[in-house]
Formats: structure tokens, C-alpha cells, sequence
């Protein structure tokens, strides 16, 4: 009986044992093994074997990407206060590990000082509006810096990111204001642009109105008189003299100006001789008296 109890304690020990020799390292994790207090190996994902009580797990790193937010308020070259968002994502790189682990105590404390350090050196060298404008090469800029700075610690920072440049509220209100009278001045511009357009159009198209109606009055004139010569010449082949080849044309024309006067629709008071054609007699003396007194005058 004694005897069996103790193999079982020897089973039991040696089973420890070979648990404590055998360990599986998950994936995107690495292991670093120390022998006796000193750096020894790294195990990556798999199933691995140690010396109990030789070799120990100093310490299980994580592979995998992990992200830092940055934020801080600095000031661009145009005197103005922004707060500056900056996200990076970094990992350990594999090669070297224990370079890693064994160099930086608080990596992450240690590339925020590095992200603040670059931001505050990258900023101060733009204007507001160049900080919006190359946001992705402030990032590119700072992502370099930083990423030279990090590798000599065994970390690799895969991508920087500026997510927010914020002014300050007076700054923002401003700036709409700016842009709010820039629209306005270009609205302004615009409405004036297109009242000149439709003055320019509307002027071109009383000119034509009038063009067309001086050709229109030009024209019936010119009716008027080919229809009168070709009445005096009727008139003359029949055997008239001039004289009253004329008293009839103007007789006729001033019978077609009193039927225009009685057919208008606007309301006219004319003061006429009461004898007709009597007045109209009167009326082509005064006419031909008028011109001829005209023609002395001249002469």
C-alpha cells in the first residue's frame, strides 16, 4: 500500500511537471521566455515546450494593431487657437519583440509624447485655412516622424489620422460671417449681372421694335405717294390740268383724314369750316398760300 501511494505521487509530480513544460501560445499573441531572470526566446502561435522551474513566461505581448487618440490645443501661424484630434494605430512589430518589451516601460504614454511633440511643431507651421487644406500631409508628416522615433523601441505605427482641427467658437462664428458675406457679395454680383443682361435685352428689343416700325411708316409712305403719282396720272390722261389734278389728290386726302378722325376711339373736338367742300376750298388756299410764303422766305 505504501508503495502504490507513492507512484501515484511520482504520477502526479511528473504530470505537473510535463504541464508545466508544454504551452500553447494563441494566435496574434507572443511569448517571451526567460532562463533563469535572463531574455532566452520568443514563442509565437503554437504549441511549445519550456524546462519547469528553468524557463518562465516573462510576459505574453499582444500582436495586434491597437489605436491611440491624441488631443490637444495648439496654435496656428495666423494666431489662432484650434484643438488638434489625431488617432494612430501601432503594433509591436514581430522582429522585435523583445526590444519592445524590454526598451519602453509605457508605450503608449511614450508615442503620445511623440504624436503631441510633432503636432505642436507641424501646426504653428500653417495658416487655419492651410491646416484644413493639408490635413492628410500634416499626418503623412507626423506619421513619419513619429513612426522613426517608435521603431528604435521595436514598434511599427502603421497609419496617423488628423480626425478634427476645432477653433474656437468666436473663430467659427467669424468664419461663417466671412463666408456668409462672401455668398452675399456673389448673390449681389449675380442679380446685378442678370438685371444688365435683361436691360441689354430689353433695349435691343425696343430697338428692333423701333427699326421695324420706322420701316413699317417707311413703307406706307411710300404706298401713299406711288398711289397718289399713279392718281395724278390717271387724272392727267383724262384730259385735267394740274391745278385740279391737285385740288382733287388733296381733297381726297383730306376726306380720308376726316373719316380716320371720325372712326378713331379716341375723343376729339375739331373746329372745321362749316362748307364742304366750300371750307375745303378755304382750307387748300391757306395751304397754298402757306408754302408759297414759305418759298419766298427761303428764297
Amino acid at each position: 500500500m505504501p508503495g502504490f501511494i507513492a507512484f501515484v505521487v511520482l504520477i502526479v509530480i511528473v504530470a505537473a511537471v510535463l504541464g508545466g513544460a508544454v504551452f500553447v501560445v494563441p494566435q496574434q499573441q507572443a511569448y517571451i521566455i526567460e532562463r533563469f531572470g535572463k531574455f532566452s526566446t520568443v514563442q509565437f502561435a503554437g504549441i511549445h515546450v519550456r524546462i519547469p522551474v528553468v524557463d518562465h513566461i516573462a510576459t505574453k505581448t499582444n500582436m495586434r494593431v491597437s489605436q491611440l487618440n491624441v488631443q490637444l490645443e495648439t496654435k496656428t501661424l495666423d494666431n489662432v487657437f484650434v484643438t488638434v484630434v489625431a488617432s494612430t494605430q501601432f503594433r509591436v512589430n514581430p522582429e522585435n519583440v523583445a526590444t519592445a518589451y524590454y526598451e519602453l516601460r509605457d508605450p503608449a504614454g511614450q508615442l503620445r509624447s511623440y504624436m503631441e511633440d510633432a503636432l505642436r511643431s507641424a501646426i504653428p507651421a500653417l495658416t487655419l485655412d492651410d491646416a484644413f487644406a493639408r490635413k492628410d500631409d500634416v499626418a503623412f508628416d507626423v506619421q513619419k516622424t513619429v513612426g522613426n522615433e517608435m521603431a528604435r523601441f521595436g514598434f511599427t505605427v502603421v497609419k496617423t489620422l488628423i480626425t478634427a482641427i476645432d477653433p474656437s467658437p468666436q473663430v467659427k462664428n467669424a468664419m461663417d460671417s466671412i463666408n456668409a458675406a462672401q455668398r452675399e457679395k456673389e448673390a449681389t454680383r449675380q442679380r446685378a449681372e442678370a438685371q444688365r443682361i435683361q436691360i441689354e435685352t430689353q433695349a435691343a428689343a425696343e430697338a428692333e421694335k423701333t427699326r421695324l416700325q420706322g420701316e413699317g411708316q417707311a413703307n406706307y409712305r411710300r404706298e401713299i405717294a406711288s398711289g397718289i403719282v399713279d392718281q395724278i396720272k390717271s387724272l392727267q390722261a383724262v384730259g385735267m390740268n394740274i391745278n385740279d389734278v391737285n385740288n382733287v389728290v388733296l381733297f381726297n386726302q383730306y376726306l380720308d383724314v376726316m373719316r380716320s378722325l371720325a372712326e378713331s376711339d379716341n375723343a376729339k373736338t375739331v373746329v372745321l369750316p362749316t362748307s364742304t367742300p366750300g371750307g375745303y376750298e378755304d382750307l387748300y388756299q391757306q395751304i397754298t398760300k402757306a408754302m408759297v410764303t414759305a418759298n419766298e422766305t427761303k428764297a
